[in-house]
């Protein structure tokens, strides 16, 4: 799902902002707000991950035992 993404802002970050013709004209959505929904779509699947970000690790040095 991310890969589409990825593809879908980049082909709209090529093609153009505004397009009119006979039969109207069509608008797309600003890069910012294509940026903001990448980010929310992210954040949503790392929030599904087990592992949210953090690990605590026990560091005991050489010959302390």
């Amino acid at each position: 799902m991310a890969d589409d993404l990825d593809d879908t802002i980049r082909q709209n970050a090529q093609g153009p902002a505004k397009a009119a013709g006979d039969a109207g004209s069509v608008e797309q959505h600003k890069l910012t707000e294509q940026i903001e929904a990448d980010k929310y779509l992210a954040s949503k699947e790392a929030a599904k991950s087990k592992r949210r970000g953090l690990a605590f690790n026990k560091f005991v040095p050489p010959g302390a035992e």
